[in-house]
């Protein structure tokens, strides 16, 4: 099959999965697209959102809808690293038995990964980063496609451990999710009170998506597509010579090469879900936001003056 057919597949079978998604989820149209475009990308995701905004329902409805197993992990002061990893046991015969734990799935819905201590934050780090996980000096690797989606509520800061830099980086996006229109509200409660459930049909099997991600992968991008993405990156950087005065005035800490390798991958998944073969600038400035925000450190200047960090990035377009 030649990439441009399988490219058109994608797209079609991409908005199937739109549609599908919507029997469960109500509005929220960017975040779904976003946390597809991580999906087909290979990236994890950050949803940052208030209680009741329907976070869970939203990975369990994307998951059933790419056919994909789906673990939830609810994070807590007292969660052990092996509590997510698994443990060796002994079993009748005194040999040691490696028992998985649930981070062996295809999508991990991280709850509120903010409350729970850096040590169990950080045994995520190598299931996201390296694809596997090391008990004892034993090395399994995890299930592909492995996608990490994590849940911070950005109200209660007490009894938090807010993630360190080095974790944020790992997630391609940082998602905001609002409060549903009026209208949106109205539909929400109308069709979860009448007590019929709609089915979600699996449209994509693991091999498929793994297809999909390669396909993605080898889409071509133009040098000056490329050279807008680390431009754009450079500039986030208060000490870099093409740092606008915004930055300089308002930024602490700019955004990392990884930054530009995850905003052209997700402009070529942009591209190809609305049908292109190749990414131009409007795509890598259509995905920016969502990979830059949780990479600016604001200093106490923005704080004070009300800046937000979407108005410093939108100022570098």
């Amino acid at each position: 099959m030649s990439d441009v057919i399988a490219i058109k597949q994608l797209v079609t079978k991409y908005n199937e999965l739109r549609r599908e998604i919507k029997k469960i989820i109500v509005g929220q149209d960017e975040v779904v697209e976003q946390v597809l475009i991580s999906i087909f990308s290979g990236g994890h995701v950050l949803l940052i959102g208030v209680p009741g905004l329907a976070k869970t329902l939203l990975v369990h409805t994307v998951a059933n809808a790419l056919g994909l197993n789906f673990k939830r992990i609810q994070f807590t002061p007292d969660l052990m690293p092996s509590d997510i990893l698994g443990s060796e046991l002994l079993d009748e015969n005194r040999h040691f038995k490696f028992i998985k734990g649930p981070v062996f799935s295809n999508i991990i819905l991280a709850d509120e990964i903010n409350r729970t201590p850096p040590k169990t934050q950080a045994a995520l780090l190598e299931a996201m980063q390296e694809k596997s996980v090391t008990i004892a000096g034993h090395t399994y690797k995890l299930d592909k496609p492995y996608f990490v989606l994590a849940t911070q509520n950005p109200i209660e800061q007490e009894g938090t451990y807010p993630l360190p830099e080095a974790q944020l980086d790992r997630f391609m996006f940082a998602v905001n999710l609002e409060y549903p229109s009026f209208n949106e509200e109205v539909d929400i409660v109308k069709t979860t009170t009448v007590g019929a459930k709609p089915v979600i049909n699996a449209l994509f099997t693991a091999e498929e998506i793994i297809k999909y991600q390669e396909l993605i992968q080898k889409i071509p991008v133009a040098d000056n597509v490329i050279e807008y993405a680390v431009t754009l990156v450079s500039k986030t950087r208060p000490k870099c010579s093409i740092a606008p005065e915004i930055v300089k005035k308002y930024i602490d800490w700019g955004a990392g090469p990884r930054a530009s390798q995850n905003l052209i991958l997700s402009a070529k998944t942009y591209a190809v879900m609305h049908g292109k073969f190749s990414p131009d600038i409007e795509d890598v400035q259509k995905v920016a936001t969502g990979i830059l925000r949780h990479r600016l450190i604001k200093n106490y200047k923005a704080e004070a003056e009300g800046l937000s960090i979407e108005d410093i990035i939108k100022s570098l377009f």
